[in-house]
């Protein structure tokens, strides 16, 4: 009996040689989930407030009981904004009431940068060997996502920063720092500054409907959409039927320079209701009408 136990024992350490040799793995992996393709997010300003613990900011002045678009003034008691940071937001807010549209990254044709561009209208997702690339609806903006890799040790801040990501079972996680610091940058679309510290971890998953709603209704709750009254379509919306699979991110956004603490929030993504449209904001620099001339970035040189 003993023999035998030796020789099943010998066995199997030979199969778990064999299969590293052949670069296989002993233990099944779990397949990586399939997050390509187009996702709407209609509501603005778009993050989705957690309903406990340190989230993010939602909008004061309300509409309907929904955030007004028409008067973006945040929450600047939110305990996790430190006291300059509050007083930026609360200067913000004050500009808004009067019917002044601040500059934003937005509305002056700029890079939005993370997490700034997170809750944007939507967004595709192109899933590659080594790497993620995403495209997000308004603008072109593109971020590019190095997979299984570190941030180096010296960077060069960027736009949408240094991105590395790997997969935690059916959740992509992506981590990313070096963000530069442009002259509209801000983390929301309540004028939050960032600093040079800021530290942004987005972790994707697919949801049931059932498992979306919580978002869904969270976003129902805080956010307004761009429908038209003369359509009742949202441009870049999600259809309200699709009851397949939602994409939902939980950001955590670290930045010891402007908070208190880390602070957390969500964006429910759905399939998209149709084609969308094209847009560029440099082709349409007065649609706003409250703010001042877009100052379109322009370059005497290539910054490469």
């Amino acid at each position: 009996m003993a023999r035998i136990r030796k020789i099943v024992l010998l066995v199997s350490v030979l199969s778990v040689a064999a299969a590293h040799a052949f670069g296989q793995s002993a233990v099944p992996t779990t397949s990586i989930p399939d997050f390509s393709g187009m996702w709407a997010h209609a509501s603005i300003p778009g993050f989705e407030p957690l309903a406990s613990g340190p989230t993010s900011l939602t909008n004061r002045s309300r509409r309907n009981g929904l955030s007004n678009l028409a008067q973006l003034v945040g929450d600047y008691t939110n305990p996790v904004l430190k006291p300059e940071a509050a007083e930026i937001v609360k200067q913000h807010g004050q500009m808004s009431l009067t019917g002044f549209g601040y500059p934003t990254p937005r509305n002056q044709c700029w890079p939005g940068g993370v997490p700034f561009v997170l809750p944007t209208n939507g967004l595709q997702i192109f899933q590659q060997n080594g790497r993620i690339t995403i495209v997000y609806a308004v603008d072109h903006q593109i971020r590019r996502v190095r997979m299984n890799d570190r941030h180096p040790a010296r960077l060069t801040p960027s736009w949408y920063g240094d991105s590395v990501g790997h997969y935690e079972g059916d959740t992509l996680v992506i981590d990313t720092v070096g963000i530069k610091i442009g002259p509209f940058a801000m983390i929301d679309w309540f004028g939050t500054p960032h600093s040079p510290a800021l530290h942004v971890v987005e972790r994707y998953r697919l949801l049931s409907y059932e498992a979306a709603k919580d978002g869904l209704d969270r976003d129902a709750k805080e956010n307004a959409t761009g429908r038209t009254p003369e359509t009742g379509i949202e441009p870049f919306g999600m259809d309200p039927g699709y009851r397949g699979k939602y994409l939902q991110l939980l950001v955590t956004v670290d930045d010891t320079g402007v908070f208190t603490q880390p602070w957390s929030a969500t964006v429910t993504y759905g399939r998209p209701f149709g084609e969308w449209l094209e847009l560029v904001c440099a082709e349409n620099p007065r649609k706003y009408g409250s703010e001042k001339d877009v100052q379109v970035p322009t370059a005497d040189k290539p910054d490469f």
